[in-house]
């Protein structure tokens, strides 16, 4: 089955936190949280669940067909739907759910084979500032007060994009002035816009790889910053002024999703369709980088619910092997668990909430732990679409988000 939603990745918390998106403690702002490694940093969180899970606090509808998940910044949630002939941002109070605007993003409908249609990257909060992606290219900058657009691009016309076969699906990075996208294409994969008019910095036109579905991440190695990328055909290193610092070739088939996962100079991919994961270990000496592969194999092959590091240890979810927990630097499986279904991950306060993409859309908490799979609890999201659920779940001020199509619900992980 070929499948599709916005991607997947990691940073270890706080290694550029400088660079990176502000944000308060609780607020979870763009793709993957604050630092894109799918890590909150919150406590005080339930150990483990009573029957039928954490209280619900809140159900809103309206949000059209999609696969975005939720932005939240201080009292505002913000995401992405297709409603009717046309594709919107969304902007919800955090403390009800009822809607507070909605601003025009593109056109709607489904690119591609499977007829998925709908939205699937995730809104970039910054200040003021929206910066939102349809499934066509279309990317908008809008004023998070009221959803006035700012400024407007658009993937094909303006950087020569060619759309993936489902559709464009990475959210936008925002890093100091500058708004890092990878639009792909032969006049240069990846670009760097001014994000207050929108007007283009640099493309890499020595890189020039089509688009698939990873989003990009900003690192630091060997103390210079650059962004990391996952293509079908390579994983890149670009610094912030746009040269490529480094490729290192690795094939993936199909649909290439989930996000890089960085740690100091080690760089871990992985992607489904039979590929597998690989670590690349990246080096400089008198200016230049090298990059060399420390292992390929097929121990976490995700699709797309993306993987997590912790400590020492990858998790997610490996297609035909089930959660697993895999050592970073050997490559080796600590364990591998088939009790819950394929799906998506966050962690928070030591612990790993799951979603399963298919049947229920159940939720499940396990302990995040090197020692073995162990679930503290588990419950079925009410009144569910039967569609794929894909969107990642979302913590942030204690509470739960799960999106499921034209539904959010919340819920409160603290038992208040």
């Amino acid at each position: 089955m070929r499948r599709i939603t916005a991607i997947s990745c990691s940073l270890i918390v706080g290694t550029i936190a400088s660079a990176l998106v502000s944000a308060y403690a609780a607020d979870w702002p763009q793709w993957r949280g604050p630092n894109r490694d799918g890590i909150s940093t919150e406590t005080g969180l339930l150990k483990t669940w009573p029957a039928g899970g954490p209280r619900l606090v809140w159900k809103t509808t309206g949000l059209g067909s999609g696969y975005s998940t939720v932005s939240t910044v201080g009292n505002r949630l913000y995401t992405e739907g297709d409603l009717g002939d046309s594709s919107f941002v969304i902007a919800l109070n955090a403390e009800d759910g009822k809607q507070v605007w909605t601003a025009k993003l593109g056109k709607s409908g489904a690119p591609g084979w499977g007829g998925f249609a709908g939205p699937r990257a995730t809104p970039t909060v910054d200040g003021d500032q929206i910066f939102s992606v349809d499934q066509w290219g279309s990317l908008v900058c809008l004023s998070a007060t009221d959803g006035k657009e700012k400024w407007r691009k658009d993937f094909a016309k303006d950087f020569g994009a060619n759309r993936p076969e489902w559709g464009f699906s990475e959210s936008p990075l925002v890093d100091g002035k500058n708004l890092i996208l990878t639009p792909g294409g032969p006049k240069g994969a990846m670009v760097a816009l001014d994000k207050s008019s929108g007007n283009l910095v640099w493309q890499t036109k020595d890189f020039t790889d089509p688009a698939h579905y990873s989003s990009v991440i900003k690192t630091v190695i060997d103390g210079v910053q650059q962004y990391v990328q996952l293509t079908a055909e390579h994983v890149v290193g670009v610094s912030t002024d746009g040269k490529v610092l480094w490729t290192a070739v690795r094939k993936g088939a199909t649909a290439v999703i989930p996000t890089p996962v960085c740690r100091g100079n080690l760089v871990y991919v992985t992607s489904g369709y039979g590929t597998g994961c690989n670590l690349f270990k990246v080096s400089s000496a008198n200016g230049q980088f090298s990059v060399q592969q420390v292992y390929a194999n097929k121990v976490i092959p995700n699709h797309h619910g993306g993987v997590i590091l912790i400590g020492d240890n990858v998790y997610g979810y490996g297609d035909g092997k089930g959660w697993t927990c895999q050592n970073l630097f050997t490559g080796e499986a600590k364990w591998q668990d088939k009790s819950f279904g394929k799906g998506s991950l966050v962690y928070a306060d030591g612990a790993f909430i799951l979603r399963q993409e298919d049947k229920a859309g159940t939720i499940a908490l396990i302990a995040a732990s090197p020692e073995g799979y162990k679930e503290l609890g588990r419950f079925d999201p009410p009144n569910t679409s039967g569609k794929n659920y894909w969107p990642h779940p979302v913590v942030s001020g204690g509470r739960l988000y799960i999106r499921d199509q034209d539904v959010l619900l919340c819920y409160d992980l603290k038992g208040n």
